[in-house]
């Protein structure tokens, strides 16, 4: 097989393993609130919310560490023990106690850091200038397939239920951690590119490199752990980042939103009928073929189409503002705080599934125009630099959608709706500005090389 052949099957394996894992991950983020609320148990006192909350508040912190610990022990190994942590979360909801249950937050709060930064890591490394935007999109259209199979699953086993028993909570998270735990050990099919270590002149990463070529170098190790922390905390502050920064928070804002908030809504609302507990499912459908849409299109073909980034963006923005308003119209506005019976409160118009699973459609295709092409834009600028970046663009993502899945406990859906839109259009101006600056600096190194 040849070089490029070997890093396109390489970022394919990567986005199965992702797509097993999250098939069940988000399905358990989407449902546990849901589960939660269902519980006979009296002795636990758990909230889905809160949970996320402290998952994504140590993955923010996390992530000043998580470059360090993929540079000691590599990428491979990095995702794959992080997997187990994640499959240790999943499990929890078998028999689930109050204690399990935060400090499992907390160990895959620590895992995602991890995960996240060798993910990027491994896509940098398998790619070139002119590969990114496609390998990006491959992986992003794989990962969201978990959203399809998961909640495809959710609807039929929870198909015409009112009310979660223990049986059946039990059968969906054991079926679901065998499914985690198979994406863990895809992993390991992934192979080293045959250009990483040939020339200190090929535009590899330095992080795998003294890890990959020097296995016996432990002191150069763990320089190199010490050198990516400070890599991470000065990229976190040049003038780039800190711009994408504010685009980057909304991915946060918005992945709280439809990962945990809105299938609660649908599920609350006790004018959807008996089926809303399993609209929670095909809600999540919807979500993924939005997701593995925009991957798709926007991701594998913008090369070929030549759109660049900034409409795809502003696609995904508008999208984004439709599907708010519209939920605005159609779900009560305390229903992400209603009780496991529902709410019987109705917004400006008649309750209408269609136009729910329309808006769970919406916010997917929407999520997908984001973060696609911020995997790109941050791909191109800090290629030489891709674990440390990629750490600093999970922390922000993972603080503020920390800050969101707190406020979720408290604020009414208008005010939530309110928060997305107003940080949606500062982050899409922001994303623009960043665009331009790469394009000046592709067009000076083309004028450089001439």
């Amino acid at each position: 097989m040849s070089p490029e052949g070997k890093k396109l099957l390489n970022i394919i394996i990567l986005g199965f393993g992702f797509m097993f894992m999250f098939t069940a991950f988000q399905t358990c983020g989407n449902i546990e609130q849901t589960v939660i609320k269902s519980f006979n148990s009296t002795e636990f006192h758990g909230s889905g919310y809160t949970s996320m909350a402290i998952i994504y508040g140590v993955f923010s912190a996390s992530n000043l560490i998580a470059p360090s610990v993929v540079a000691v022990i590599g990428p491979q190994l990095s995702m794959f023990f992080s997997g187990l942590l994640y499959s240790l979360y999943i499990a929890m909801f078998i028999y689930p106690y109050t204690w399990s249950f935060y400090t499992a937050s907390v160990l895959v709060g620590i895992a995602a850091a991890v995960l996240w930064t060798a993910q990027g890591n491994v896509l940098t490394i398998n790619s070139t200038d002119s590969t990114i935007g496609r390998n990006s999109g491959i992986f992003w259209a794989l990962l969201q397939f978990s959203l399809f199979f998961g909640n495809l699953y959710i609807y039929c086993a929870w198909h015409g239920h009112v009310h979660i028993t223990d049986k059946d909570r039990r059968t969906v998270f054991i079926s679901l951690t065998v499914i985690s735990l198979v994406g863990c050990f895809l992993f390991f099919l992934i192979r080293k590119p045959d250009s990483e270590c040939s020339s200190s002149a090929e535009a590899t990463e330095p992080l795998l490199q003294e890890e990959s070529c020097d296995n016996t170098a432990t002191s150069g190790v763990l320089t190199s752990a010490v050198l990516s922390a400070v890599r991470a905390c000065k990229l976190f502050i040049t003038k780039e980042m800190l711009l994408l920064g504010v685009s980057i928070g909304y991915t946060g804002l918005e992945l709280t939103f439809y990962s945990g908030v809105y299938g609660t809504c649908i599920g609350a609302m006790m004018s959807f009928g008996q089926d809303a507990k399993s609209l929670i499912g095909i809600s999540g459908i919807c979500i993924g073929v939005g997701e593995i849409l925009g991957g798709s299109v926007f991701g594998i073909l913008n090369k070929r189409i030549g759109f660049g980034r900034n409409p795809i963006v502003l696609l995904g923005f508008i999208t984004h503002i439709i599907a708010f308003y519209l939920i605005f119209l159609n779900i009560a506005s305390d229903a992400p705080l209603a009780p496991e019976e529902g709410t019987d409160l109705e917004a400006f118009i008649a309750p209408s599934v269609g136009v729910a699973l329309f808006c769970s459609f919406l916010l997917g295709l929407g999520d997908s125009c984001f973060n696609t092409q911020l995997l790109s834009i941050i791909g191109f600028m800090f290629h030489d630099n891709s674990a440390p970046a990629f750490a600093v663009f999970k922390f922000i993502q993972s603080i503020m959608a920390a800050l969101a899945f707190y406020y979720s406990n408290y604020l009414l859906l208008h005010w939530q709706l309110l928060i997305l839109v107003v940080v949606g259009f500062l982050g899409t101006i922001t994303f623009f500005k960043v665009e331009h600056m790469a394009n000046s600096s592709r067009r000076q190194s083309d004028y450089d090389s001439i």
